[in-house]
């Protein structure tokens, strides 16, 4: 394992946060707090007018929570991850600088939630797949994604996808809205670099008040609803579909689920 997780450099005015944690950058709480830290070094640092947020691994943007780890702590530790995952993904919405996701692989669970708290999202063409498939855990996608892919593409096109976990191509994330533009593999990062520079270029304190008064106008509530997704996610921690879920993904096995 990397001796870190994530990291941020600059160059010239545009910022790159890289997730580095083998082989699938699954995260676990310290992961989550590497991630805070670098979106407040982007933040903070003066000389950024944009961010790139992108993956060392070429198959995988992120598989999301570490559903070992997650099988592994108490309801408590699971709470306090969805916790410090919300208060760290809102950060990029708060801050006056563009968030662009590159996502070059899966993005599954939390890592779509990653993907979906930027400001937009640029994929790779490619045979991978895309969607919040939570429920198959007996769980739902607990940093944000309720929220936030439902306010993207409709309550119910989002509610289909969360409540059969489905998980979709990067041609239908891109027909259903999930990501703004998909280019060839070889082509993600240098497209997506060269936006993140143009806007770097451009007019950044309009762009700025252009990105705050959507996601303000636009979500006037959403800290509500973060709220209730955290009170919800805590109630399945203490349930038994979501222990076998856990304990299926761990022995490889299809779950059985009792509805309890």
């Amino acid at each position: 394992m990397p001796e870190s997780m994530v990291t941020f450099n600059a160059e010239a005015a545009v910022g790159f946060i890289t997730l580095n944690r083998p082989p699938a950058n699954s995260f676990e709480i310290s992961f989550i707090r590497e991630l805070n830290a670098a979106i407040e070094a982007a933040d903070c640092d003066k000389t950024v007018k944009a961010v790139v947020v992108k993956s060392a691994s070429e198959k995988f943007f992120s598989a999301g929570a570490d559903i070992k780890a997650f099988h592994a702590n108490d309801v408590a530790a699971n709470v306090e991850l969805i916790r410090v995952s919300h208060q760290t993904l809102d950060k990029m919405a708060a801050s006056q600088k563009v968030f662009v996701a590159a996502i070059n692989g899966h993005a599954l669970g939390g890592g779509l939630e990653v993907a979906l708290a930027c400001d937009l999202r640029f994929a790779a063409e490619g045979n991978y797949t895309i969607g919040l498939p939570e429920v198959t855990l007996g769980l739902l996608p607990g940093a944000g994604g309720t929220q936030r892919l439902s306010r993207l593409i409709g309550t119910s096109r989002a509610l289909e996808l969360m409540i059969t976990g489905e998980r979709v191509s990067p041609q239908d994330a891109l027909r259903l809205g999930i990501v703004n533009r998909l280019f060839p593999t070889a082509e993600l990062l240098s497209e997506t670099e060269a936006f993140a520079r143009r806007l770097a270029e451009g007019a950044t304190v309009a762009i700025g008040a252009i990105k705050q008064a959507v996601h303000r106008g636009a979500n006037p509530e959403i800290s509500a609803g973060l709220a209730l997704e955290r009170k919800l996610i805590e109630m399945l921690f203490n349930t038994d579909d979501a222990q076998e879920g856990f304990a299926a993904f761990a022995e490889k096995r299809p779950p059985v689920y009792r509805g309890s």
